[in-house]
């Protein structure tokens, strides 16, 4: 009786092992996604004339929610930001951004490719891949990496990005790592944090967007921090 008990114990622990192994592959991701504006926006990008010293914002739809020109009172800053856009995206139009010879890349791409699964390891090669391309297409490009921000699972809202904490947390100590003599690294992530580990409620207006307060704290950092010198 023991015996049969303990055979049947034992099939029943492979099928909850072969279950386990069936979840995890059906973990799917997609390098090909774009947002439903990529190709209107990136003509419109590759459509605007350019101009010397120019300071380029490169992003998601963080870097999309504000206008920089009047945030930062620069009339060269230029908004590269496509909502919903991953690392994959980035890479794609980088080219653009690389013709045009700016005097700083500002990058913040990131949470949306830990919303769609896309491995972490995928995620930091494409980090590298993107220094890598602006420092040999634009060797006078002086490139600022932004770590990512928190979320706030409080509002509800965005629920593909939220309990992925630890891939944020990954990611963003990788980044610290990237910086070196071309590239600075703008650790964004503490001065958004609250006591909870977690976007400050009073900066966002949906545990993932920023509010206009986000935005002068973002300023702030930028101006204290002599980036924009």
């Amino acid at each position: 009786m023991k015996l049969l008990f303990k055979h049947v114990l034992f099939l029943f622990l492979l099928q909850l092992l072969a279950f386990g192994n069936a979840n995890a592959q059906t973990v799917r991701w997609d390098s090909t996604y774009r947002p439903a504006k990529y190709k209107e926006l990136t003509a419109k990008f590759q459509a605007e004339e350019k101009s010397k010293k120019e300071f380029v914002f490169l992003g998601n739809s963080i870097t999309a929610g504000t206008d920089w020109s009047k945030l930062l009172n620069l009339s060269n800053a230029k908004n590269r930001g496509i909502s919903g856009d991953i690392t994959f995206g980035v890479l794609e139009r980088l080219d653009e951004v690389i013709s045009r010879k700016p005097a700083k890349v500002f990058v913040l791409i990131g949470v949306n490719d830990v919303s769609r699964n896309i491995p972490d390891s995928l995620i930091l090669r494409n980090y590298k891949l993107i220094i890598d391309r602006l420092k040999r297409g634009a060797k006078k490009t002086k490139i600022y990496f932004y770590t990512l921000l928190p979320v706030n699972s409080t509002f509800e809202k965005f629920k593909n990005h939220y309990g992925k904490d630890e891939h944020i947390l990954w990611l963003n100590d990788q980044i610290r790592k990237l910086a070196d003599r071309k590239v600075t690294v703008i650790d964004l992530y503490p001065h958004f944090l609250d006591e909870n580990k977690r976007l400050k409620a009073e900066l966002t207006m949906d545990g993932l967007h920023l509010k206009p307060e986000g935005y002068q704290v973002w300023s702030k950092i930028l101006n204290d921090g002599g980036y924009l010198n």
